[in-house]
């Protein structure tokens, strides 16, 4: 089986809708992929319709934004009770965060080249939540960069001059938040410092003795050497290891199917305790 359990639509900031990116899933030999937008479950309905009429297994998700020590760090969360009052409040609060976030990197950004935040929203998909890489997309509509990662690299990478904060859960309260939804948690890209700072292990170790189930150690933006290093951690935690493209559509280089999870870890976390079926099984 080919299952890749990290992906995005354009219910957070991936260029295909939900049910592109099942057809896309499809279109790539994908047996199970996983929807995981930020902070949103608002692609569910859309995507759960077309995998039922394509035939391919959805894994129903969300990548929730988090922090610890002042580091961003995200937790995917697979199979969980969308209506679970306080994971919702928590989302909705970096949402509404991220979007506060958005103008105030837009306006530091407007005073050295040519944008504005009706820009940045004219990237947006209706109820998408606004992030970065809208901004870098209203970067690229404006001719200042060619694409999103010349966009990070040069104006919205972590800790330049326009860079500024939004609010997250800490990254043991995320795990918790998952687990108590009747979900699976398991920290995304761990060691991927292309993307910014990462966390010590010893995060890693408090988020596993809060609930973590597993690290997704095989991902596009880990160096070899990051790899082994978070296989070597989640065998020491006894962690569950995964294995997925973060997918974003036009949005990154990324490919479905770039990075695969085996089907016994598939089996192992989908069998644990959920709340939200399986679409598919």
């Amino acid at each position: 089986m080919l299952i890749d359990l990290h992906a995005h639509s354009t219910a957070s900031d991936g260029t295909d809708t939900p049910a592109e990116l099942v057809a896309a899933a499809v279109a790539a030999g994908l047996d199970v992929v996983a929807i995981t937008d930020h902070d949103s479950t608002d692609g569910w309905a859309d995507a759960t319709e077309a995998a039922q009429r394509h035939g391919i297994r959805l894994v129903r998700g969300i990548e929730l934004s988090c922090a610890a020590g002042g580091i961003s760090l995200h937790v995917l969360g697979y199979l969980h009770d969308p209506t679970y009052e306080p994971l919702l409040r928590e989302m909705d609060h970096a949402r509404t965060s991220r979007t506060e976030r958005a103008r105030r990197i837009t306006a530091k950004l407007a005073a050295d080249v040519p944008i504005d935040y009706a820009d940045v929203l004219a990237q947006v998909h209706q109820g998408a939540t606004v992030g970065r890489p809208h901004i870098a997309d209203a970067l690229v509509a404006n001719g200042i960069v060619r694409d999103r990662d010349e966009a990070f690299a040069t104006y919205l990478y972590d800790g330049s001059p326009y860079y500024a904060r939004h609010y997250a859960p800490s990254a043991v309260d995320g795990v918790r938040l998952i687990r108590a939804a009747g979900g699976v948690p398991v920290m995304a890209h761990p060691f991927a410092a292309k993307r910014g700072r990462i966390v010590a292990d010893e995060v890693i170790e408090e988020m596993a003795a809060a609930g973590l189930v597993g690290l997704e150690a095989h991902h596009p933006d880990h160096t070899d050497q990051q790899e082994r290093h978070a296989l070597d951690l989640a065998r020491a935690l006894g962690l569950l290891v995964t294995g997925s493209s973060d997918y974003h559509g036009t949005g990154k280089v990324n490919r479905l199917a770039e990075r695969t999870t085996p089907q016994g870890v598939f089996e192992a976390l989908v069998g644990r305790e959920t709340a939200s079926p399986l679409v598919g099984a």
